[in-house]
C-alpha cells in the first residue's frame, strides 16, 4: 500500500470517525443545556424576549416526502414545552403568544439563507393576544430593536396543526375586542357536507378542491363598537405551498342588529387573495351596514338578502367585490340582481342592476326622507337616525338626508318593478329608475312607473356635495284616468276623465320640508270631465274639502267639466295664477297663498253661478291656519277685489295658454278644459259705459 493511500485512507477514517461522533453527539445530546443560547439568538431575531421555559428535545428523523438527495438528509423532530413570546412594549398583555406544547420538523439547510422552513407543525393549547393602538403600531409587526428594521428571518410554514388555540384581538382602528375560541372538530368533514353539493361542484370547477373543514371556532366580544358573537368551522391548512388552493371557510357571526352566515373558501389565505363565498346577511336596517362597510345605504326597514359573493382583494385598482344573483327582501319588497362595490380612488363605487316584483311605498319611504318602523332591540345612531319629532302642527317629512355620506362613495344602480304598492286601492306598476351617485351629486333619472292608467315620468337631481343640500324636481303626469285614482268612489266610476300635470321646483334644504320651505318653480294641472263630492273628501281624508264641498254643492254629487291649475312657487309660498274649477252650476275660483316654509295656507273660494241657475251659495269660503290644523269658514261681508277678476275669466293670457298644452294628451274625444281655457284667453271685456255718460 502506497503512502498515499494509507493517507487518504485515514483522512477518510478520521472524517467519518469525526460524523460518527458528531451524530451521537447530536443524538444523545441534552438540547435543554442549548436553552439559554436558543432563546438568546431567537429572542434577537424577532426582537421580543423568547423563551423555552420547559423541557426540549430534538430526534432526527429523515423527511420521506423530500425528493432525491435531500431525502437522505436527516431533520430535527423539535419537541417543545412551555413556549413564551414576549409583547411590545407598549401592549397591556403581559405576554405576545404562549404555547402548551409544540412540535415541529425543521428544515436545516434554509437556515443557511435565513429561512425558517417547517413542513408541518403541532400546536397544543396556542394563545396568543393581538393588540393595535388607534395609531397603526401593532404588536404583531416584529422589528431589530438595534435598527428599527424589519427582522432578516422569514418563516415558512406549510401545515399547523392547532388544538384548542385561543386568540384575542384588542383593535383601537376597528374598535374591536374579540376574544376567539379554536377546537379541532374531531373529525373531518367534507366542503360538500357544509357548503352543499351545488356550490361545491361549482366552487371546485377546473381548480383544485376545497379541502375539508378541520377545526370549529367560536367569537365573541365587540367589533366596531358592536356586540358580536358567532361560530363557525375553517380547514386545517393555515398556509399552504400553493396560493391557489382553496381554504373553506363556514361562519355564523351576529354584529350589533346585523347577522351574516358565510359558506365558502379564501384563495391564497395568508395573504387574502380572494373570496368565493354563499353569503346570506340580515338585519333591522340596512343603513346599519355602514358603520361594518362604509357602503352608504339608506334607512330601511328589515331586510335580508341571499347570494353569491366573489372577492378579488388583491385586485391593483383595489378589492372588488361581487354580489351575484342574489335575491333579497326590504320590508314586504322583493330585491334581485347582481351589485358590484369597487374600492378605488378618488371614492368607491357601487354599480348593479336591480329588479323585483312588488315594491311597496312604505319601504321605499325612507329614500324620501319619511321614516321607517324600527324593530325592537336594533341598535342605531339615536343621534343622527331619529326623525325630527313634529312642532307645532307640522306635517311635511322632516327626517335630514345623510348628504355627509354621499360623498363617501359613488353609484350608478338601474331598478326595474314589475309591480308597486302604495296602498290595498293604488296599486302602481312599470318601475324604471337609474340612480347615479356622483362626488355628493345625486340624480335619478328617469324615475318612471305606471298610475292609474297612465304614466309618471320624472327626474329628481340633487346636491349634497356642500353643507346644504339644493334639490330640482321635474315630473310629468299623463293620462291618470280618475276612475282608478279614485276606485272606491262609484259616481266616478262612470267617468272618462283624466288628470295631466307638470311640475317644476327647485329648492335648498336637507329635508323634504326644509327642500319645499324654499321651492320655486311652477305646478300644472288639469282635470276634465270628474265628479266631487263629500264622500269623496271623506275616501281621501280632507276634513277640509269635505266642508267646502258640503257648502258649496250640499250633498250632492257634482260634475265637474274642468279643474285647471297654474300654480307659481317662490321661495316656499304657492300662488295660484289660475285655479279654477267648471261644474255644472257655477265656476269656482280659488286665490290666495300657500306657505310650505311656515306650513300656513290664507285662501279663499269663490264660486260664481252660471246665469240664471240656482246656486246655494254666494258668499266666498275662505281657509286659514297651518296645514296640521286648518280653518275654514263664509266670509260674512263681502271680499275685497282680490278674487273678483277670476270670477269674471278675466285672466292673464299666458297661464292659459300654458295650460292648454295639457289637453292634447287627453283620449278623451272632447276634453272640457279646451273650451274653458279658450275662454280664459280672451281678454276681459270693458264695462259697458253708465247711460247719460
Amino acid at each position: 500500500m502506497t503512502r498515499s493511500r494509507k493517507i487518504a485512507i485515514g483522512i477518510v477514517g478520521g472524517a467519518a470517525l469525526l460524523v460518527a461522533i458528531l451524530v451521537v453527539v447530536i443524538a444523545t445530546f441534552d438540547w435543554n443545556r442549548a436553552k439559554p443560547f436558543i432563546n438568546e439568538r431567537a429572542s434577537a431575531a424577532i426582537g421580543r424576549p423568547f423563551a423555552i421555559n420547559g423541557d426540549l428535545s430534538v430526534k432526527w428523523t429523515r423527511e420521506p416526502d423530500e425528493g432525491g438527495w435531500r431525502a437522505w438528509v436527516p431533520w430535527p423532530h423539535v419537541i417543545a414545552n412551555d413556549i413564551s413570546v414576549g409583547n411590545a412594549p407598549w401592549a397591556k398583555a403581559p405576554q405576545f403568544a404562549t404555547l402548551k406544547r409544540g412540535e415541529f420538523s425543521l428544515a436545516p439547510l434554509p437556515l443557511l439563507r435565513q429561512r425558517v422552513v417547517i413542513r408541518r407543525i403541532q400546536l397544543t393549547e396556542p394563545a396568543a393576544n393581538l393588540e393595535r393602538l388607534a395609531d397603526g403600531r401593532a404588536n404583531w409587526e416584529f422589528t431589530l430593536p438595534e435598527t428599527g428594521e424589519p427582522s432578516p428571518w422569514v418563516l415558512d410554514i406549510n401545515e399547523i396543526g392547532f388544538d384548542k388555540g385561543r386568540v384575542g384581538l384588542v383593535d383601537e382602528v376597528l374598535k374591536a375586542d374579540l376574544n376567539v375560541q379554536v377546537d379541532p372538530l374531531g373529525k373531518p368533514v367534507p366542503f360538500a357536507d357544509v357548503a352543499g353539493a351545488a356550490f361545491a361542484a361549482e366552487e371546485g370547477g377546473a381548480a383544485p378542491s376545497p379541502r375539508d373543514y378541520v377545526f370549529g371556532w367560536k367569537v365573541e366580544g365587540k367589533y366596531k363598537g358592536l356586540a358580536t358573537k358567532g361560530e363557525g368551522k375553517v380547514g386545517g391548512m393555515l398556509a399552504l405551498q400553493d396560493a391557489k388552493q382553496p381554504f373553506p371557510v363556514q361562519a355564523d357571526v351576529a354584529i350589533g342588529g346585523t347577522k351574516a352566515s358565510i359558506t365558502g373558501t379564501l384563495t391564497d389565505p395568508v395573504n387574502l387573495g380572494a373570496l368565493d363565498l354563499r353569503l346570506k346577511l340580515a338585519g333591522a336596517s340596512m343603513a346599519q351596514l355602514y358603520s361594518l362597510t362604509g357602503v352608504t345605504l339608506p334607512d330601511t326597514p328589515p331586510y335580508s338578502t341571499d347570494g353569491h359573493l366573489v372577492a378579488k382583494l388583491r385586485n391593483p385598482g383595489g378589492a372588488v367585490f361581487e354580489y351575484k344573483d342574489f335575491n333579497g327582501k326590504v320590508g314586504n319588497s322583493d330585491l334581485h340582481g347582481d351589485i358590484t362595490f369597487a374600492l378605488g380612488q378618488p371614492r368607491p363605487t357601487l354599480t348593479g342592476k336591480l329588479s323585483s316584483r312588488q315594491l311597496r311605498m312604505v319601504d321605499l319611504g325612507p329614500l324620501i326622507g319619511v321614516p321607517s318602523g324600527k324593530v325592537a332591540g336594533a341598535e342605531t345612531d339615536k343621534a343622527k337616525d331619529a326623525p325630527a319629532k313634529p312642532k307645532g302642527g307640522k306635517v311635511l317629512p322632516t327626517q335630514a338626508f345623510r348628504t355627509d355620506r354621499w360623498r363617501d362613495m359613488d353609484a350608478d344602480v338601474a331598478l326595474d318593478a314589475g309591480r308597486i304598492v302604495h296602498d290595498s286601492k293604488l296599486p302602481l306598476s312599470d318601475l324604471s329608475v337609474h340612480l347615479v351617485l356622483q362626488d355628493g351629486k345625486l340624480t335619478l333619472e328617469p324615475l318612471r312607473f305606471g298610475m292609474a292608467g297612465g304614466t309618471i315620468n320624472s327626474t329628481i337631481r340633487l346636491d349634497g356635495s356642500s353643507a346644504t343640500l339644493t334639490g330640482r324636481v321635474d315630473i310629468s303626469a299623463r293620462r291618470l284616468r280618475l276612475k282608478q285614482l279614485f276606485p272606491a268612489t262609484p259616481a266616478m266610476q262612470k267617468t272618462l276623465g283624466e288628470l295631466n300635470g307638470d311640475m317644476a321646483v327647485s329648492g335648498t334644504g336637507n329635508s323634504v320640508a326644509a327642500l319645499l320651505g324654499t321651492a320655486t318653480g311652477d305646478v300644472k294641472m288639469l282635470v276634465n270631465d270628474g265628479v266631487i263630492s263629500r264622500s269623496l273628501m271623506e275616501i281621501a281624508g280632507l276634513n277640509v274639502g269635505n266642508y267646502v264641498v258640503s257648502k258649496l254643492f250640499g250633498d250632492d254629487e257634482v260634475k265637474i267639466n274642468c279643474g285647471a291649475a297654474d300654480l307659481e312657487m317662490k321661495n316656499g309660498v304657492m300662488t295660484p295664477r289660475v285655479f279654477v274649477f267648471d261644474t255644472e252650476n257655477a265656476l269656482i275660483s280659488i286665490t290666495g297663498t300657500a306657505d310650505f316654509k311656515n306650513e300656513t295656507v290664507d285662501m279663499d273660494i269663490t264660486p260664481s253661478s252660471k246665469g240664471f241657475r240656482i246656486f246655494s251659495l254666494r258668499s266666498p269660503l275662505y281657509v286659514r291656519g297651518t296645514f296640521g290644523s286648518p280653518d275654514v269658514g263664509v266670509h260674512v261681508l263681502p271680499l275685497a277685489a282680490r278674487g273678483a277678476g277670476m270670477v269674471a275669466l278675466g285672466v292673464l293670457l299666458t297661464p292659459a295658454a300654458g295650460l292648454l298644452a295639457l289637453v292634447a294628451p287627453s283620449t278623451t274625444e272632447e276634453n272640457a278644459c279646451g273650451p274653458l281655457l279658450e275662454q280664459m284667453r280672451k281678454p276681459p271685456k270693458a264695462p259697458a259705459p253708465a247711460k247719460g255718460k
